[in-house]
């Protein structure tokens, strides 16, 4: 897998991994998943599939909200050997498509 996207690289990159092993996700899910960016001090950027809920409450804490668009938190093809052959996921936030044979 990879997601490029500058500063948001490693960022991603974690959220991608964590949706997929932790939560189960499969690749395109993991891929389509909203994203959070980190700037800097309590600045970040959330997606806006993200709940009103979770912006309040980051928002009590401290955090500094903004938003950015899709372009701003990369974008991530990703590919899986499955026991009965393979399964891909790309990124709608950037031209792409997972195609197989």
């Amino acid at each position: 897998f990879g997601l490029m996207g500058g500063g948001v690289q490693a960022q991603g990159h974690v959220q991608f991994l964590l949706n997929h092993f932790v939560f189960g996700m499969d690749l395109q899910a993991a891929i389509d998943a909203p994203r959070f960016r980190h700037y800097d001090g309590y600045r970040v950027a959330l997606e806006a599939p993200i709940t009103d809920g979770v912006r309040t409450a980051l928002q009590a804490m401290g955090h500094v909200l903004f938003e950015q668009p899709p372009i701003a938190f990369g974008g991530a093809q990703a590919i899986v050997r499955l026991p009965k052959g393979w399964g891909a996921g790309s990124d709608p936030r950037k031209d792409g498509m997972a195609v197989g044979y």
